[in-house]
């Protein structure tokens, strides 16, 4: 897979998007400004919780722009069929284009997807074989991100010691209670949701069924040797680097898994 941009149409995915950006610019610029800052700057804090906020959010930014922009595996209108794998391909009755089975084809975005999970609108993009391990990333920086919200959040009225250089009575009453109220709700809400759509998406990965398949009560039978979860994530991933599973910038490689197709489409 190229690292080239691949955009959906959807004015509705568009608004779902701005909405996750919206509340990544809030917790990125609001949380520091208010917290990290302040008690960095009086000693309260070392710079090392700074820098790890701000990498945290960096690469939760990179999964959510790389899983919206990346291409999630779509089909071409004429594509090359090598002649060992034609049992394993069939015919599409929306769009008449031969595809791998386990492929689906998206009405939102109107084509094929190879291995598609299904069609996320908050990343405006379909969860596909090619772009599945970023998807997987933005879950996890986005649990990472809001469950770090939620301990400054927490550290600030029952921890940190208080501000010398602020009035309190001022800041209490023009930011604690949006901090409590906005930041805390966010958190609380990100990292809930996260964290059932990561288990999900890795009890996926691990039993090798998509999404789709689950809601469609295909069976979970695999031909040939089981497969460890080393291999599930690699797989995914494109990769048996553990570190690089981590790294949303850059390329996924699929690797040879030929002798683990499975029947059901």
């Amino acid at each position: 897979m190229k690292l080239r941009l691949h955009f959906v149409v959807d004015p509705m995915g568009w608004l779902c998007i701005s909405v996750v950006f919206g509340i990544w610019l809030y917790n990125t610029f609001f949380v520091p400004k208010l917290v990290l800052f302040p008690h960095y700057n009086e000693g309260h804090i070392p710079w090392a919780i700074v820098v790890c906020y701000y990498i945290a959010s960096g690469l939760c930014l990179a999964a959510l722009f790389r899983a919206s922009t990346a291409d999630p595996g779509r089909l071409p209108v004429d594509p090359h069929i090598p002649h060992a794998e034609r049992e394993h391909w069939e015919l599409c009755n929306k769009c008449n284009l031969m595809r791998p089975k386990r492929s689906h084809h998206c009405s939102r975005c109107g084509h094929c997807v190879r291995r598609m999970d299904h069609h996320c609108p908050w990343i405006n993009n379909c969860v596909g074989e090619d772009n599945h391990w970023l998807f997987l990333q933005l879950c996890f920086y986005a649990q990472v991100l809001s469950l770090f919200t939620l301990v400054l959040d927490f550290c600030q009225y029952y921890y940190f010691q208080p501000l010398t250089g602020l009035d309190q009575e001022k800041f209490t009453t023009r930011h604690e209670l949006a901090l409590l109220r906005i930041s805390a709700l966010m958190g609380v809400v990100m990292f809930g949701g996260m964290t059932s759509l990561f288990y999900t998406q890795m009890t996926g990965i691990l039993s090798d069924m998509t999404t789709i398949e689950k809601m469609a009560h295909f069976s979970n039978e695999i031909y040939g040797a089981k497969r460890s979860w080393q291999w599930a994530l690699a797989e995914v991933c494109g990769t048996r680097w553990k570190l690089l599973w981590l790294i949303p910038l850059r390329s996924r490689q699929p690797l040879n898994a030929s002798h683990q197709f499975r029947s059901h489409v």
